[in-house]
């Protein structure tokens, strides 16, 4: 312990016999001001390390050897104003030729798909996720009175076909009659009461029978309207695409127009895929930076890691005065599956420079 303590005293700094006391000036020194200054900071360093390691020794602490506080005191102090590489990294500048907006898959063509008349459903053929062709059936009508409608113009047909047959064999035979009698007159065979009455019986027949064909077309237009509207019982897609929704099962009465209660106004929703595009809405701000033709990445929300090259169809030249935005219409140059309606997505528009520069 003796041995510690006479180590301590022999790293102290005594007070040179010449130095002044307190509030007295020092003698002025031949030695420049950054002498001093280097001089001040060389002892106070020396005091430091001496207190440290003096410390150390006395609480029996190795690691405070000479060497190891000569080498602590030899690493330069972090300085506050410098910056870290992270730092540097934090506030690199950010790209500004891009816009990030947000929006929806949207189907620019879709239908809800419902009869032309009022009916009651008597089968419906297609259900949820079915992709079907144009002119397909989806459901059917109850057609019973529009057949019976039908079978009656086609019984009108008959009976008018029939009617003209009878009448073209009656005006045969008239023309028949008519042509002796008209012989028989010039021989003086035959008196002109006879001659005329054969000339109008023949014309009477001539007349009927334009009627009786008058009646078949009428008839014949009756079938075809009937049968059009035994076809409109028929509900039928009105292009390709993909039953997204089901909306009517058999009994239920729809119709093309509300009725309220329970009437339904379609039998399914059907979108074309091949229509889907992106819509998002643009900050007025940002518009002049968005141009057709643009280029443009969409990320959809349920696929974050992939990426679809896409283009600016159109600006639409309408802003919503209650969001202060303007939307835009975007194209999928890829065709997926896995795109469907209604989904969230975000897209960058790329080269995004104010228009003029």
């Amino acid at each position: 312990m003796t041995d510690k303590r006479d180590l301590l005293r022999s790293l102290t700094i005594d007070r040179p016999a010449d130095m002044p006391a307190a509030g007295v000036a020092p003698p002025r020194s031949g030695l420049p001001g950054w002498a001093k200054g280097v001089g001040a900071v060389a002892l106070v360093a020396l005091g430091v390390a001496g207190g440290v390691y003096g410390s150390a020794f006395l609480t029996g602490n190795d690691d405070a050897s000479p060497a190891k506080l000569a080498a602590a005191a030899a690493q330069p102090t972090p300085s506050a104003a410098t910056p870290t590489a992270a730092a540097v990294a934090t506030t690199a500048p950010r790209p500004t030729n891009t816009l990030v907006a947000s929006g929806y898959i949207v189907a620019r063509r879709t239908a809800t798909v419902s009869a032309e008349i009022t009916g009651r459903v008597q089968d419906v053929l297609v259900d949820e996720g079915m992709v079907v062709t144009k002119g397909q059936e989806l459901a059917r009508l109850d057609a019973t009175l529009a057949g019976i409608d039908l079978d009656l113009s086609k019984a009108r047909v008959a009976s008018a076909q029939a009617q003209i047959e009878g009448l073209s064999a009656d005006l045969r035979d008239a023309e028949r009659v008519l042509a002796r009698t008209a012989s028989l007159s010039k021989a003086s065979n035959a008196s002109e009461a006879e001659l005329t009455r054969a000339q109008a019986r023949a014309e009477t027949l001539r007349a009927q029978l334009k009627g009786a064909r008058a009646d078949l077309e009428v008839a014949r237009i009756s079938v075809n309207r009937q049968t059009e509207t035994v076809d409109r019982h028929i509900v039928r897609a009105p292009f390709d695409g993909v039953v997204i929704d089901k909306n009517a099962q058999p009994g239920e009465i729809i119709s093309p127009m509300s009725s309220g209660g329970f009437t339904r106004t379609g039998v399914c929703t059907l979108v074309d895929m091949e229509s889907l595009e992106v819509e998002v809405d643009v900050n007025e701000a940002n518009i002049g930076r968005v141009r057709p033709g643009q280029s443009v990445e969409a990320i959809l929300d349920a696929y974050p890691d992939w990426k679809i090259p896409a283009s600016v169809i159109a600006v639409v030249p309408r802003a919503n005065r209650d969001k202060a935005t303007i939307k835009v219409r975007i194209k999928l140059e890829q065709r997926d599956g896995r795109v469907l309606p209604d989904m969230g997505a975000k897209v960058t528009f790329l080269d995004a420079r104010p228009a003029g520069n």
